[in-house]
C-alpha cells in the first residue's frame, strides 16, 4: 500500500491551457456518440487505417473511425493492458504492432459494450461500434492480416488498397507538395492511385447504396486546404516565438481530433480559432514555460498512455517540447492546390506520399532536419516502437542526419499505446541525462 502511495503523484494529468484543446475533445466525444447512434440505426460504418483516403467516405457521408485515433483513445483510457492480455490468451503473438492490433484485441473483449453496476461503460467511450467495412492499405506485411482478422470478428467486409513505392526522392518535398504535386511523384504512380480510388468508390457505392459526388469531394478538399493552411501558420508562429506560447501537450490534443474530422467545416473553423488563440498568447508575451531554455523535438507517435511525461522537464530544466509531427505534417503534407482541375487526382497525390514523408528516408530525415533548424531545436527525443515495421522508418538514417548537423538525438524503444514495458522513472532519468549531458553541453 505504501508503495502505491509513492507512485500516485507520477500519474498526474497534463496541464492544458487552450480553450481550443478542450473544445476539440468535447466535440470528438459528442461526434462519437452521434456516430454510434447512426450505426445503431443501421448505417454502414467504416474502420480505416490512417493512410486510407478518408476524404472519399467524408464526401459520401459514410461514418467512419480512424484506427490510430481509436488506438490512442484506448491507450489514454488505460485499456491496452487488458486488450493485449486478451490477445495473448487467444494465442496471438505478444508483440503485435499496437496501433494496428489494439482494435483487433478490443474485438476479443466480451465486456466491451457492457456497463458496470453504476452505469459506467466498461469499454472506452462505451466501446467501438461494430464496423461493416474495414479498410487498410498494404503498407506493411502484417497490417492487412490484422485488419482482415479484425473485420472477421466484427462481421465486416475487408477491403485492402495497394501501396506503391517512389522511384525518385526529392529532398525538399515540402516545397513542392502543395502546388507542384503533379511533378512530385512518378506519373504512373499517380495514375495507379487514381484507379485505386475509383475502385474504392465503386466498392463503397455497392456496399452502402450511397453515390459518390465529385463536387462534394472538391468541397471536402477545399475545407482541408483551409484547415492545413492555418496549421502552417500555427507551426510557424510557434517556431518564431520564444518562449513558445504553447507546447506539444496543447497542440497535439487540439490538432489530432480535427485531423480525423478533416474536410468538415468544423475542422477548418477550429484550426482558425486555434491559430488566433495561440497568436493572442504570443502577442501578449504569455509563455507556456516562462523559464524556457531548451527547445525539444518529439519524434515518433504520441505517448498516449503517459501524456504528462512531456511536461516533466519544464520546471527543472526549462526544456520544452515545442515540436511534434502532428501539427507540422498537417502544415506541409496535406495541402493540395488546384483541386478543381481534378479533385480525385489531387486526393491521390495527398495520400500516396504519406508513407514516404513519414517513414521513408531520405524524405523523412531531410524534413525532420529542416524542421529542427526552423524551430531552433536543441535536442531531439525519438521514440521508436520496436514492434512496428513502419516506424522503424530508417531510424538509423534519421538519427545520423540530425546528429551530423550538430543536433543531439536520444533514441529509445517504447510503445505509444502499450504501457506494459513503460517505466516512467527510468524514462525520465534517461531524458534528464540526455538534457544534462548532451543538450546543455551542446555548442551553441
Amino acid at each position: 500500500m505504501e508503495e502505491k502511495k509513492k507512485e500516485m503523484p507520477q500519474r498526474q494529468v497534463t496541464v492544458k491551457k487552450l480553450k481550443a484543446t478542450a473544445e476539440a475533445s468535447a466535440y470528438q466525444k459528442q461526434w462519437f456518440q452521434g456516430l454510434k447512434a447512426r450505426v445503431e440505426a443501421g448505417e454502414d460504418f467504416g474502420y480505416l487505417n490512417a493512410d486510407v483516403p478518408m476524404e472519399v467516405l467524408k464526401a459520401m457521408d459514410i461514418p467512419f473511425v480512424v484506427n490510430q485515433w481509436w488506438a490512442a483513445i484506448c491507450g489514454a483510457k488505460q485499456m491496452t493492458r487488458k486488450y493485449y492480455g486478451l490477445l495473448r490468451d487467444a494465442g496471438y503473438r505478444d508483440d503485435l504492432c499496437s496501433y494496428c492490433a489494439t482494435a483487433f484485441a478490443e474485438s476479443l473483449d466480451p465486456d466491451d459494450h457492457a456497463y458496470d453496476a453504476e452505469g459506467k461503460p466498461l469499454g472506452p467511450w462505451g466501446g467501438l461500434p461494430d464496423p461493416t467495412i474495414a479498410i487498410t492499405r498494404l503498407t506493411c506485411d502484417c497490417q492487412g492480416k490484422i485488419f482482415e482478422l479484425f473485420a472477421k470478428n466484427h462481421g465486416a467486409d475487408f477491403y485492402a488498397m495497394e501501396n506503391t513505392q517512389a522511384r525518385t526522392f526529392p529532398l525538399d518535398w515540402w516545397a513542392h507538395a502543395a502546388d507542384d504535386w503533379e511533378n512530385l511523384y512518378d506519373k504512373d504512380r499517380l495514375d495507379t492511385a487514381v484507379e485505386e480510388l475509383k475502385e474504392l468508390i465503386r466498392f463503397l457505392e455497392m456496399k452502402t447504396g450511397k453515390m459518390f459526388d465529385i463536387n462534394k469531394l472538391q468541397k471536402v478538399m477545399d475545407n482541408i486546404n483551409r484547415q492545413e493552411v492555418w496549421y502552417g501558420k500555427i507551426r510557424d508562429l510557434i517556431a518564431d516565438t520564444k518562449p513558445a506560447p504553447v507546447t506539444v501537450v496543447d497542440t497535439i490534443n487540439a490538432v489530432m481530433p480535427a485531423q480525423w474530422q478533416r474536410g468538415s467545416e468544423w475542422a477548418a473553423d477550429h484550426a482558425e480559432r486555434l491559430y488566433y488563440e495561440i497568436k493572442e498568447l504570443a502577442d501578449k508575451g504569455e509563455a507556456a514555460v516562462p523559464n524556457e531554455k531548451y527547445r525539444l523535438m518529439w519524434l515518433g507517435r504520441g505517448l498516449w498512455h503517459d501524456f504528462p511525461f512531456y511536461q516533466n522537464f519544464e520546471k527543472k530544466y526549462g526544456a520544452v517540447f515545442v515540436w511534434s509531427m502532428y501539427l507540422a505534417m498537417g502544415a506541409d503534407a496535406y495541402v493540395r492546390n488546384n483541386v478543381e482541375e481534378d479533385p480525385l487526382r489531387a486526393l491521390a497525390a495527398r495520400y500516396i506520399g504519406m508513407e514516404d514523408f513519414l517513414h521513408m528516408p531520405p524524405w523523412n530525415a531531410q524534413w525532420f532536419l529542416q524542421q529542427a533548424r526552423r524551430n531552433d531545436i536543441d535536442g531531439v527525443v525519438y521514440m521508436i516502437p520496436e514492434n512496428c515495421m513502419q516506424t522503424v522508418e530508417g531510424s538509423f538514417f534519421i538519427k545520423k542526419t540530425l546528429e551530423d548537423a550538430g543536433i543531439p538525438v536520444l533514441a529509445f524503444n517504447a510503445d505509444p499505446v502499450d504501457a506494459r514495458k513503460w517505466n516512467r522513472d527510468t524514462m525520465t532519468g534517461m531524458v534528464e541525462d540526455f538534457i544534462e549531458n548532451r543538450v546543455m553541453k551542446k555548442e551553441k
